[in-house]
């Protein structure tokens, strides 16, 4: 509630003769009036032989007894050696920073998501990150402060499935490292990061290859490929032909269902995917044997999905080719997994290098010294690669 002006009885009637608006009090504490509903506290104080001046508040809110328990409190911190406005700066910053690290884990993750989805390569990918945080970590550390997650925090999160969903686990925790980390580059958190693998969480988990032997995409064996390519060959669809496709061309099912015309140059048999939609996060070019091309038609002009759904007019689902399969009797296998038929085939049966191999499945180099000195992506290697490939593949049908 506001006081009126005229009620000033209390101050020591002490005015500045430079500013007749200034009344005194004692001890460095003024009231500036500034017209006649209005006045503010000063603490006055000289600092390297400068006059300064430190507001107090607005005299309706401030009473006299608060002013000069503050200007007090002002001249304490003068008397230690200390700028009263620095030190109110200061408390004010970590403040601020307290209630900034304040945000709880379930915060920082939809930050940190809303921050990093542009760049992640596909729907799926950005769709796993919410959904694995939703299910098993925000039940436990989702509404605690990013602050406070520690190791025991970690530990009773990916416990419960670490044995049981190894690989969810591996991912969960990797995402629960990615958010501690930019929670502390943001300054949300102090100190290591708890959800660290190497030389910290290594020694509290078994690694996930001893807890169950990782479960590959079921393969076929290479020597049944040609008499399934003719099978594959009756099928009506697009599905079925973006599998013939996709098998062709030794490439992901993301790269095929989301790939675009424009990314096609029919003159050069040449397919480049972008980067953004490569997992290795690096631009892609396949080299398309006749056989490959013919399956996109001669429609390759302007925009749109190479393949495109009859139904819906977009682009495939993950799981039309794999539907395809299914069709066929074929529940035993994968679509991923006829890369691992064409690698078997091109180590078991053929002398192309092994580097010309795992190019040609756009695999990430490992070693990181290799990967620096590799420039090139072989492509004329890999072009006689694929087309002796696509002539094995097409040999029950000729």
């Amino acid at each position: 509630m506001s006081r009126p002006l005229a009620k000033l009885s209390p101050i020591r009637a002490q005015k500045l003769a430079a500013n007749p608006g200034m009344y005194g009090d004692g001890g460095g504490l003024w009231l500036c009036v500034t017209s006649k509903n209005a006045a503010s506290w000063l603490f006055r104080y000289s600092l390297d032989g400068k006059a300064r001046e430190m507001g107090l508040g607005p005299f309706r809110d401030v009473t006299i007894a608060d002013a000069r328990e503050r200007a007090t409190a002002a001249r304490r911190l003068r008397a230690a050696g200390i700028d009263p406005i620095t030190e109110r700066d200061r408390m004010a910053a970590a403040a601020r920073l307290e209630a900034a690290r304040a945000i709880t884990f379930k915060e920082a993750s939809q930050q940190y998501i809303a921050a990093h989805k542009a760049g992640w390569k596909n729907d799926k990918h950005a769709a796993q990150w919410p959904s694995t945080l939703e299910r098993f970590a925000y039940p436990i550390i989702g509404n605690l402060p990013v602050g406070a997650v520690d190791v025991g925090l970690v530990v009773k999160t990916l416990q419960p499935i670490w044995s049981q969903k190894p690989e969810t686990a591996g991912r969960l925790r990797g995402r629960i490292e990615a958010i501690l980390d930019w929670a502390t580059v943001r300054g949300y958190r102090q100190g290591e990061n708890p959800a660290r693998w190497r030389g910290h969480l290594e020694n509290l988990f078994p690694r996930k290859s001893k807890v169950r032997r990782v479960k590959h995409h079921p393969a076929l064996p290479f020597a049944d490929l040609p008499k399934f390519m003719a099978k594959l060959a009756a099928q009506p669809g697009v599905s079925a032909r973006a599998l013939r496709f996709t098998i062709l061309t030794a490439a992901r099912t993301g790269e095929v269902i989301d790939a675009q015309k424009p990314e096609v140059n029919a003159e050069q048999a040449i397919w480049t995917v972008p980067a953004k939609r490569m997992k290795g996060g690096r631009e892609h070019r396949v080299p398309l044997a006749r056989e490959a091309l013919a399956l996109l038609g001669n429609d390759l002009e302007g925009e749109g999905h190479l393949f495109t759904s009859i139904k819906t007019r977009k682009g495939l689902s993950n799981m039309a080719m794999l539907e395809t399969l299914r069709r066929m009797g074929r529940d035993d296998l994968t679509v991923h997994g006829f890369r691992s038929t064409f690698r078997d085939w091109a180590s078991e049966t053929t002398n192309f290098p092994n580097e010309v191999i795992e190019m040609a499945l756009a695999h990430v180099i490992e070693d990181k010294t290799e990967a620096a000195y590799r420039r090139g992506d072989l492509f004329e290697k890999r072009k006689k690669l694929m087309n002796a490939w696509v002539k094995y593949c097409m040999s029950a049908q000729s």
